[in-house]
Formats: C-alpha cells, sequence, structure tokens
C-alpha cells in the first residue's frame, strides 16, 4: 500500500458473503502451504496449517487484497487424549512476494494471542460470556465498547498494575477517567502523573 502499511483481517460471520467467497476457495484444500508444530506446552501439542491463495484477488469486493487464507489450528491435550480443531479464514493486504505462508501465520499467530488475552481480560472483568445482551447488533456493541475500556484502561495502567486493579482504582476515582479522557471543561492538565499504581 501507498504508506507501507498493511491489514491482516480474520473474516467472521459479519461479514457472511466474504467469508463464504474464502471458504468455498478452500474447500477441496490439499496439502497446506505451511505447518509448523510447537513445543510441548501445559500437556499440549499445537499444530498450525495455513493455506494461501491470491485468485480472489480481482473477484473480491475488497481494498487492496493481497491474498486470502485458512488457518487451521490442531491442538493434541495429552491429558485427556482429546484433539480439538479451530478454523480460521482471512484477508491481507500483502501479497505473496511480501508475506509467504511461513510469514502469514506468524502474524495470524500473534493476531491470536492478542484476540485470546483480550477476550479472558474481557471475560473476567465484565463476565461476558454470561451476558444476557443478545438481540441485533447489542451483543457485537457492547464487545467493541468493553474492548475500548480495556484499552483505555492498559493506557492508564501502562503495564504497572492489572486491568483488575485499575478498574478499582478509577472506580473510587471516577474524574480520573474524565479528566485522562479531556472530557470536562476544567480537565486537570498532566493528570497521568497521579495515576500512577
Amino acid at each position: 500500500m501507498a504508506r507501507d502499511a498493511h491489514y491482516h483481517f480474520t473474516v467472521k460471520g459479519n461479514q457472511p458473503t466474504l467469508q463464504a467467497d474464502i471458504a468455498l476457495l478452500f474447500d477441496g484444500r490439499g496439502a497446506p502451504d505451511y505447518s509448523e508444530v510447537t513445543q510441548p506446552d501445559h500437556d499440549r501439542i499445537e499444530t498450525r496449517r495455513i493455506w494461501c491463495n491470491s485468485a480472489l484477488n480481482a473477484y473480491l469486493d475488497f481494498p487492496h487484497v493481497g491474498q486470502v487464507f485458512l488457518v487451521e489450528r490442531e491442538v493434541f491435550h495429552k491429558k485427556s487424549q482429546k484433539l480439538t480443531r479451530e478454523i480460521a479464514l482471512g484477508i491481507t493486504s500483502r501479497p505473496a512476494e511480501q508475506a509467504n505462508a511461513q510469514r502469514l501465520l506468524t502474524i495470524n499467530r500473534g493476531h491470536w494471542a492478542i484476540e485470546n488475552s483480550c477476550h479472558y481480560i474481557i471475560d473476567w472483568n465484565y463476565d461476558e460470556d454470561r451476558s444476557r445482551i443478545s438481540k441485533g447488533n447489542g451483543p457485537e456493541n457492547m464487545t467493541r465498547l468493553r474492548r475500548f475500556a480495556v484499552g483505555v484502561i492498559k493506557m492508564f495502567a501502562k503495564g504497572k498494575t492489572s486491568v483488575t486493579e485499575k478498574m478499582q482504582q478509577l472506580n473510587r476515582y471516577i474524574r480520573l477517567v474524565f479528566d485522562y479522557l479531556r472530557m470536562t471543561q476544567n480537565s486537570i492538565r498532566g493528570v497521568t502523573p497521579s495515576l500512577k499504581g
């Protein structure tokens, strides 16, 4: 892209046509373009496989498509002897010349880790998995608001305290939230230093 910035998205149900097109492309997939097995960790052995393709680039109604991909994540749990499998479809602006299958799998692993971490934080602090909001765009809108809130709280925390501890502190001093976001007419400049710990 013009500014050397690229996107890398996981395609989900909120893009049903795009999701269906990519799924159809990989429906009869053969051997993966790249696969890796991680070292056993916490009694788990994880295998990741990726298939990449640029055949849909001109067809998809999506800007700057470089290629689409399918990632399969297979986890063998040694204690229970169970095998779990997850599949993710994705799209990126990086063409194959800039990002081969191995590179895309590495990028995807980073995104997966961030998403899992964010989901854990949201579920732990907001009990999202037990939310009763279920109509229309409500669940998606609430998830976005919660993610925004976690992002703001992480800025407050600056890695010195956990999100939970920072939420408890900000619950006691609501004014700090408004000052930090400059949402009050008399916001205190330089409020950040008073948010330590």
